[in-house]
């Protein structure tokens, strides 16, 4: 995906207003050899972009001042209550370097599993995103579950899916082997209350 930023010269609470009140969002480029980067961003295309998911987890192709670099999305801070992003932080990305990112989960076949074919169960998803380790360029924007072989009374966790090519779970993620959904059965149907009785 990619995102267009200009280079900001000001700085201060003040300055940020005015830049918010003029339809720009106040931004900061950091990490690699370079050095933090003040930026700008106009602020509708960076509302919508921000409500992809995508734009999260991936690797993002900024244009800045006509030249382009590889970020990643670190950090949003929101009005309150306003539809307003008051500021975004990104981070370099080094091709050559491995990066810690926190993908999304997208959970399939959640209907065919046997546990709710069969057993009439319910699938829980408890987790809807991993802690991964990868290089750049495998980045997933998001790693597909499938629940189809989900058993009666299951619980399918981080180990016993198959993450995808040089994705791996961070040390600390692999260790918690994190529980990503289950199969239960499914809620009693509680009877209506007898009415009451007369008096």
């Amino acid at each position: 995906m990619q995102v267009v930023a200009y280079a900001r010269q000001t700085q201060g609470t003040g300055a940020s207003r005015r830049l918010r009140n003029a339809g720009r969002t106040p931004g900061i480029i950091y990490g690699g050899s370079a050095e933090p980067q003040l930026i700008e961003l106009d602020h509708n295309p960076l509302w919508f972009a921000l409500l992809k998911e995508a734009f999260h987890s991936s690797v993002l192709d900024m244009e800045l001042d006509g030249k382009a670099q590889k970020v990643l999305l670190r950090d949003v801070q929101y009005h309150p209550y306003k539809q307003l992003v008051l500021h975004v932080d990104f981070q370099r990305v080094d091709e050559r370097t491995r990066l810690h990112m926190k993908v999304p989960l997208h959970f399939e076949g959640a209907d065919s599993a046997p546990a709710v074919k069969t057993d009439g169960q319910v699938i829980n998803t408890v987790t809807t995103e991993i802690d991964v380790s990868c290089m750049p360029s495998d980045l997933p924007e998001h790693i597909v579950v499938d629940l189809s072989k989900l058993a009666k009374n299951s619980v399918l966790r981080l180990r016993d899916i198959k993450l995808p090519r040089g994705v791996s779970a961070t040390k600390r993620q692999a260790a918690l082997n994190p529980v990503l959904a289950t199969a239960t059965p499914a809620p009693a149907v509680e009877e209506d209350a007898a009415p009451a009785a007369e008096e």
